[in-house]
């Protein structure tokens, strides 16, 4: 095996591009009710992160998310009660609120504007209760 193969991939960055009819829509959610910050000269991206989302056009893309589980958008958070009611103040609805894991973390999802899961995880959450 090539030691190139050996030591892994080097990526510089992590971008996930998330395709809709309304990439505006998507994007104006995620700078705007969810408050990641624009990533300036990429058209409708934000970073997230160490990571960019960005939010385009696609030709086979019609309507909202048919299977929104498939993918789980997991924003880590320091304090998940103070986010979640940041985000509830928008009129965001959460489908799940602050379920206990069984390895101790907390999870909060909400459904972006095109019904994909988003979801807020607080790791520091010390023993479980």
């Amino acid at each position: 095996m090539p030691a190139s193969m050996v030591s892994g991939m080097q990526v510089s960055q992590f971008l996930l591009n998330l395709t809709s009819e309304r990439p505006h829509e998507l994007y104006r959610f995620y700078h705007g009710v969810l408050a990641l910050p624009e990533v300036e000269g990429m058209g409708y991206a934000v970073r997230a992160g160490g990571a960019i989302i960005s939010f385009d056009h696609h030709a086979l893309v019609r309507g909202g998310a048919t299977e929104p589980h498939r993918y789980l958008i997991n924003l880590v958070v320091e304090d998940i009660s103070l986010e979640q009611a940041r985000i509830e103040a928008h009129g965001v609805t959460f489908i799940r609120r602050k379920g206990r894991e069984s390895w101790g973390g907390i999870i909060s999802t909400l459904l972006d504007p095109d019904g994909n899961y988003v979801q807020l995880v607080e790791y520091n959450t010390g023993p479980p209760a």
